[in-house]
């Protein structure tokens, strides 16, 4: 693999980050995939313990790799213990996004982490790199989770490598090793993937969960707040989520002033993720869903992107 700023920062063989998909990515997930070579994060979702980070981090740390987290910004206020722990625990990396992440920059960085931030606008880069902060990550709307519609990746890709100084890497759409090729041609020091380990092994989904993430296609998902408001998460009204489309989804999408008012809705989607029916639960997920073909173990994604490499060799041979 080409060496990049990515892989020389942290030591990598891929560059190659998992992104820190909360409620998906746990200490297991982050330790597989740094284990194989690339630098695995985990996400670490609102309502857990301070203590939860501390125990998955031990868990991450134990590839002996370099690994990252992931905070969200808007729920950093309610919850100080996050921060804390995160730095005790001191990762190599952490993404701190969607929100008022500038002021958390500085003291990560004192601690000698590596921050990184998600940005799905050029502006949004413009002013991450005011915020000082190391690295970059150019999120288009195709990615699954949480983040902007509002720009595709590769002109938002292309946008923030002409605007910014900083190292920048790529996000969303990108589940194979064509993918990574094509954004490291265009100058981006690596891809941040999260849809391509949906269904690995190591995740903490249900096997239902992913067995829907196998057999969605490329035109399987849906954007918008319906299961944020359902569930009356304070997520910013700029960041909606992309997930797998459903029943539920499409009763409520345009509806949602009723559906923040409707308790019995919230009640029906909290019961259905504690049953596992996914016709109404939600399954996060990018519009690279339709290249997740069958459940993998996490070491076997990463080999998989490692073939950008020939890709990328293919005009030299010619």
């Amino acid at each position: 693999m080409p060496r990049t700023w990515l892989t020389d920062r942290f030591g990598i063989d891929v560059p190659l980050v998992g992104a820190p998909m909360a409620g998906v990515s746990d200490g297991r997930l982050a330790a597989a995939v740094s284990a194989a070579g690339a630098l695995g994060m985990f996400g670490v979702p609102p309502a857990v313990p301070p203590s939860w980070i501390i125990e998955q981090a031990a868990v991450a740390a134990g590839s002996g790799r370099p690994y990252g987290i992931g905070l969200m910004a808007w729920a950093l206020p309610d919850t100080p213990g996050h921060l804390d722990a995160v730095l005790a625990a001191k990762p190599s990396l952490v993404s701190v996004s969607f929100g008022d992440y500038a002021r958390y920059v500085e003291p990560l960085r004192q601690a000698g982490i590596a921050v990184a931030t998600q940005a799905g606008t050029t502006d949004e880069a413009r002013a991450a790199e005011q915020a000082g902060v190391d690295v970059i990550v150019a999120r288009g709307g195709e990615g699954g989770g949480h983040g902007r519609d509002d720009v595709a990746t590769l002109p938002l890709l292309q946008g923030v490598l002409d605007a910014v100084a900083v190292p920048v890497l790529a996000a969303g759409g990108i589940a194979t090793a064509r993918g990574l090729a094509a954004v490291l041609a265009a100058g981006a020091e690596g891809a941040w993937v999260g849809t391509a380990f949906l269904a690995c092994a190591e995740t903490t989904t249900s096997q239902a969960a992913r067995q829907r993430v196998i057999d969605a296609d490329e035109t399987g998902t849906a954007y918008g707040r319906v299961f944020d408001v359902a569930q009356r998460l304070a997520w910013p009204p700029e960041y909606g989520g992309r997930a797998l489309r459903n029943a539920f989804f499409d009763r409520w999408h345009g509806r949602e002033t009723a559906l923040a008012a409707d308790e019995a809705a919230g009640a029906e989607l909290e019961a259905a993720r504690r049953e596992g029916d996914f016709d109404t639960a939600y399954v996060y997920a990018g519009q690279a869903v339709g290249l997740v073909r069958g459940q993998r173990m996490a070491a076997d994604v990463v080999r998989g992107f490692a073939a950008a490499d020939e890709l990328l060799g293919r005009f030299d041979k010619a």
